[in-house]
């Protein structure tokens, strides 16, 4: 998107940008789906493309966050502070890098998992995605926010869209420790090598909820100034 589009966007809504990202950070983590789904099947090639989508797409996100940094008005009439916008948007990057992260490291050492931990591996992951597609309507309904001023019942759809964000972190907490206490379980089996990394991985699919939790805490701090 070239600066002039960029800013012709800002002049229809200058939260469509913020919108986009959240958007394009979710396509990012929802990659992590098809991506563990190979993983399972031992399908290093399969991975290796799916792992090649989701970095393609955090290139994307990051392209997002480094041009709407630099166009965001300075003295942008909103009921939003310019600088909590720009925390917002941070916190939408983290998801996107997190994704990344995890595809990067069991596809550069191959980690196998388990077939035992399959199921909850698969859950683990498409309850910490339902948490970004959660963070994501969650930014969505800011347009909303926008055109009634922050008041009236819009905040109160955005509230419970930000408590059933909680709950779905809530769930994943729970998930981490019995998967966690699985994977030791099966400690004796496995290299201590992939353990470890395996570990490093069950906290990284963890961050995807948690700091999409933080992207609702950041709205709610919104609503409340």
């Amino acid at each position: 998107m070239s600066t002039n589009s960029f800013l012709e966007v800002f002049a229809k809504s200058p939260l469509k940008p913020l919108e986009e990202h959240i958007n394009t950070v979710h396509e990012c983590s929802q990659g992590l789906l098809p991506f563990f789904e190979a993983v399972f099947n031992k399908d290093w090639k399969e991975a290796e493309k799916l792992q090649h989508d989701i970095s393609h797409l955090e290139r994307k996100a990051d392209a997002l966050k480094r041009e709407l940094r630099v166009n965001l008005p300075a003295g942008i009439f909103m009921p939003i502070q310019r600088q909590d916008l720009l925390d917002l948007l941070s916190q939408q990057d983290k998801i996107a890098n997190r994704a990344r992260d995890i595809s990067g490291l069991m596809l550069g050492r191959q980690l196998a998992i388990h077939e035992s931990l399959h199921d909850l591996f698969r859950n683990f992951v498409m309850r910490s995605i339902d948490a970004t597609r959660q963070a994501q309507n969650v930014t969505n309904e800011l347009d909303e926010l926008l055109e009634t001023g922050f008041k009236g019942r819009e905040v109160k759809v955005v509230e419970d869209m930000i408590d059933q964000l909680d709950q779905i972190e809530d769930d994943t907490d729970k998930m981490q420790v019995v998967l966690r206490r699985e994977l030791w379980k099966l400690e004796s089996q496995l290299n201590p090598v992939d353990v470890m990394f395996l570990y490093k991985v069950i906290e990284w699919i963890g961050d995807l909820a948690d700091i999409s939790q933080r992207v609702g805490s950041r709205l709610e701090l919104m609503l409340a100034s």
